[in-house]
Formats: structure tokens, sequence, C-alpha cells
């Protein structure tokens, strides 16, 4: 099953990218917004339920800014949100997110697990990051909001991460870059790397499904088989996007 959800607004509400902390809007807008798409997702059974400690999601929000070295950042509050949200829900044992630069995505998911937006307890909370330099701020960022090394950035491949992972992997996220040739099309390659691991009820986020739609078509066909997921959507509130897949 194939759903998209689109804001009114989707085309107009863009990132200020040299300002990650930026308000883009009124917080109860924020939160209107992002409730919609996770009540699509409850209904096409991606998500059990749409229920999250916004508290928690601000105490979160709160130390990555006072904490984290951002460069810059195309994750919007609203998409920031909704990831945290979606982890705070299924609570995955073990999350993996592919391609996460300073950290600020990675965390964005983490965060449900790891540091003061925690409301759960996780084994293993994974960022990785191909390129060493990026993944060594990414790691001295993370520290900087959870001392207890649940989550932490490693510097690889993130298709070799997922075929040595030993363990079910219940939390994908996408948002490397592979080789000129592959660009955002190695999301297929890291999602067939993790798939046999996935269990039921496991939730894979790809990032960009808006502008780099060209370049996922192979995994956006891959995802949406209903031979292979149970459902998918396309969340569209910013000018990136965000496929959303339930196995």
């Amino acid at each position: 099953m194939h759903r998209e959800y689109r804001s009114d607004d989707w085309n107009s509400y863009k990132m200020v990218y040299g300002e990650p902390h930026r308000q883009l809007e009124p917080l109860e807008k924020e939160i209107e917004v992002v409730d919609e798409a996770l009540n699509v997702l409850k209904e096409v059974g991606i998500l059990p339920h749409t229920d999250y400690d916004h508290e928690k999601m601000l105490a979160h929000r709160k130390a990555v800014a006072e904490n984290f070295e951002i460069p810059w950042t195309a994750i919007t509050p609203r998409m920031q949100r909704l990831l945290y949200a979606i982890n705070a829900i299924i609570q995955p044992e073990n999350m993996i997110a592919a391609g996460v630069f300073c950290g600020n995505t990675f965390i964005s998911n983490a965060g449900a697990g790891a540091g003061p937006g925690a409301v759960y307890k996780a084994k293993n909370l994974i960022g990785v990051e191909i390129k060493p330099e990026e993944a060594e701020r990414a790691e001295r960022n993370v520290r900087t909001i959870d001392p207890t090394g649940v989550a932490r950035v490693i510097a690889e491949d993130a298709v070799d991460t997922v075929k040595n992972f030993p363990d079910q992997i219940q939390a994908l996220y996408l948002d490397a870059d592979g080789d000129k040739a592959r660009g955002k099309g190695i999301y297929l390659e890291i999602l067939q790397g993790a798939y046999d691991k996935m269990p039921p009820g496991s939730v894979i986020m790809a990032h960009n499904s808006v502008n780099a739609a060209k370049r996922l078509e192979q995994y956006t066909k891959f995802v949406r088989d209903p031979a292979n997921f149970k459902a998918s959507v396309n969340v569209i509130f910013d000018i990136e996007g965000l496929e959303v897949t339930g196995k």
C-alpha cells in the first residue's frame, strides 16, 4: 500500500540551512502538521499509535541547540519532530542511521532513546558517516548529550554496517550519498543489506524523497511493492520529503 501525505504549505515551508535552530512557524502549527502525518502512518499500519512525549521532544531539541556544532542542516523543525516521534513510538532496540554528517539527523532519531529526550532504553543507536572527519565531529556532538555510549557514530560505509550487524534492526534511517554514479540511489543497496534483519514492525525512513525523487526511483519502487513491505507513505511537508516504510 502506498499513500502520500502532503501539507498545504510544503513548497513554501523552507529551511534556512545556516540557521539550524530557527523556528519557522508557531509551535502549534508544527505539531499540527506532524500529527497529521503520524495519523496517516497509523492508518496504514506503519505505526501502532501516534502518542509521544512533547515535553521530552522539546528537551531533546533544547539540548541539541545548546551543545551541537551544526554548520548547516536541511532538517526542518517539522522533520526533526517527525523523526523523533517515530522513534519514540516504535522504540527500536537497534537503530541504524546511514549518512549522518554532523550528527543532527542521527540524533533526531536517536534522541528518543538517548539524552534528555529519552523515553525508552535502547541497545544500539548507531550513526554511520563515511567521511572520517565528519564522523568524528558527529561523535563529539553526540557525546555532549549522551554519556552512556548507547548512541554513537562510526566512520564506515553503511552498506558494510548493515551487512555485518549481528542483531535485528528495528529502525533504519537513510540519508547517505554514494559515488557519483549512484548518489542517493545507494539507499536501495543499504536497505537490501538490512532487509533480512528487519522484523515485522520495523520502520525505514528515507530522507530526500521529494528533491531526490529521480535518483530514488528504484528505491521507491522497491519499498512501495506490497511483496516487500506492508505500507509506504511519502511524507511531504517540506521540500526535502521523507518516505516512511513499514515492514
